[in-house]
């Protein structure tokens, strides 16, 4: 191992690498010691961000090591006798006029990360980079999703190429050592291009892909300190620099980076989280980008298994890096069902088994109907839903949590995280209504009592109708999707309490009248989910009025305005 590392060079590329957390603001007098640190310690090359421009990105919301102007490099490496610099281009977002000629400039080193459908065109950019009199770099980014042929057409393209480096990169963290090998091997016998290894930390395989690499006879290796890195994070250039250490301390120092450690980056983890979590696994697991296990997880609406299924749906449609398309296609499709192997289709066709199934069709005809959702308007009101209840009797629905505030008929459940967590809470009067979706095995361990199942199509992107008393959508959240149950159960009015929405509310973290931890905080989702309820909601009264009855009645105040009515008017 002594022979294998004396030629291995260290890039360390915790600015441009860890700029994904804080979108690359970074104060200079941290960057320059960090540049300080990682140059006693013994590494030969230091990406300090990338090359960028106003043309493709906007300094309002970048940092300066998005940009790297020439004098923001003089500056904080002034003085200082270290590493090489080294900047990244982003594929299709870098403009060749735009780089100086290396003269003119402090940078050694220019780097382009790829996916294998623009390898040519960045290739040509590299070679027209290297007539600049730079270093250039390609980084095969996710090596590891290239079939063998594609590996191959890489193989040739790089021996008839000009380049300095060609890096593997584990964009995922999915490469596991005995992996390592194979990808490696066919770069390393190429004459005169050095072969990189880039790791990432999804499996905390980082540091063992990383010695399998140096073994295999790697030239390059990338490193970040503490780690810092979108998603798991990247090889800590302090464990690697320790290791080296240990067989030559003359060149390797790891003290300097691990005070270093000690003045910025412990802090900066407390305020800016990275490292390994469930969906960098899984990303990893399934050689995904980190982005669509985070979304799912964000979401905070699926079990672990569902995530795990939707992650491999996901693989099976084989994605370059993350598509928003691709995973609202899963999504859509539906989670619990479709993934579990129950087939459902926007149009499913009726057969004699639903129409035994559904034995709850009409069971409560011209009977009003009273659905409780989960807003903190239901506790708030609930005198008044109290009165409602004794003067109009309506067959109650509610789910999920609902505390000792009422006892509703039926007490649904289609969210097997809410269902574990929940279900020991719901009175023994309440008849249960679990989604046909929930594993047996599931309800069987956690319930000892009867239930009726709740029919819905698993899908999110299709038209609300009831298809012999199977609804055809999701409807977002359950108790969207009980209004839809009250049709099938045969309710003349329709009414609903604590439908308070998702946005308007004075308090936008508290959605619920109940604390819940595994409500997702997620701007961007709660909207998406106010407006999806929203849709359904309109299309639920669309439907009760086509067929002669009153629409929606919400009778606490709610962000779906349209649907108001206002308790008042009735007690």
């Amino acid at each position: 191992m002594i022979k294998a590392t004396n030629g291995l060079q260290i890039l360390d590329c915790t600015p441009r690498d860890g700029g994904y957390i804080n979108n690359w603001h970074f104060d200079k007098r941290m960057v320059r010691e960090v540049y300080r640190a990682v140059s006693n310690a013994g590494v030969n090359i230091f990406e300090i961000g990338f090359h960028g421009t106003n043309k493709y990105f906007d300094r309002k919301e970048y940092g300066i090591w998005r940009f790297c102007p020439e004098e923001a490099l003089r500056e904080v490496t002034d003085g200082i006798k270290g590493a090489d610099i080294a900047l990244m281009c982003d594929f299709g977002k870098a403009d060749i006029a735009d780089i100086p000629d290396a003269k003119d400039s402090l940078v050694k080193m220019i780097r382009m990360a790829v996916h294998k459908d623009n390898l040519k065109p960045a290739i040509e950019f590299l070679e027209a980079a290297k007539n600049k009199g730079y270093q250039v770099s390609l980084n095969a980014m996710a090596l590891g999703n290239y079939t063998a042929k594609e590996r191959q057409e890489l193989v040739a393209m790089v021996r008839s190429a000009s380049l300095d480096y060609i890096y593997v990169v584990d964009s995922y963290g999915s490469l596991f050592p005995d992996q390592i090998k194979s990808l490696v091997d066919p770069f390393i016998e190429l004459d005169g291009t050095k072969v990189g290894f880039h790791p990432h930390n999804s499996l905390q395989m980082a540091f063992a892909n990383t010695l399998e690499a140096i073994r295999c006879g790697i030239d390059i290796v990338d490193s970040t300190i503490y780690g810092m890195g979108r998603g798991a994070g990247n090889l800590p250039t302090e464990i690697l620099i320790s290791y080296l250490e240990t067989s030559n301390h003359h060149k390797y120092n790891a003290v300097p980076i691990l005070n270093c450690i000690n003045c910025y980056f412990i802090s900066m983890q407390e305020e800016e989280s990275w490292g390994y979590q469930l969906p960098y696994m899984l990303s990893g697991i399934f050689q995904c980008h980190p982005n669509y296990a985070q979304a799912l997880t964000d979401a905070r609406e699926y079990a672990v298994e569902d995530i795990r299924n939707a992650m491999a749906a996901i693989k099976r449609k084989d994605p370059i890096g993350f598509s928003k398309q691709t995973l609202d296609e899963v999504m859509n499709e539906g989670i619990l069902s479709n993934l579990n192997g129950i087939e459902t289709s926007k149009k499913q066709t009726a057969t004699n088994h639903a129409k035994a199934a559904v034995k709850y069709v009409d069971r409560y005809a011209g009977r009003d109907f009273l659905v409780l959702a989960n807003g903190p308007n239901l506790k708030k009101h609930k005198e008044q839903i109290d009165k409602f209840i004794e003067k109009y009797d309506p067959i109650i629905l509610g789910a999920n949590y609902l505390g000792d505030l009422y006892r509703p008929h039926y007490h649904a459940f289609n969210n097997k995280i809410r269902f574990t967590e929940y279900i020991d809470q719901v009175d023994a009067s309440s008849k249960l209504l679990l989604g046909q979706h929930l594993p047996n095995e599931m309800i069987g361990e956690y319930l000892s009592r009867d239930y009726e199942s709740l029919y819905y199509n698993d899908v999110l992107d299709a038209d609300f109708d009831i298809v012999d008393g199977i609804i055809q959508s999701s409807c977002r959240t359950i108790s969207v999707l009980l209004l839809g149950v009250a049709i099938v159960m045969g309710g003349q009015r329709i009414f609903a309490a604590g439908m308070d929405g998702y946005i308007e509310q004075d308090k936008p973290d508290n959605k619920h009248f109940y604390k819940e931890e595994i409500s997702t905080h997620d701007s961007n989702q709660i909207i998406e989910t106010h407006w999806w309820c929203h849709h359904f909601i309109k299309q639920i009264d669309e439907y009760l009025c086509s067929r002669g009855k009153e629409g929606v009645h919400i009778l606490t105040h709610t962000g779906y305005k349209s649907f108001y009515t206002g308790i008042e008017n009735y007690i």
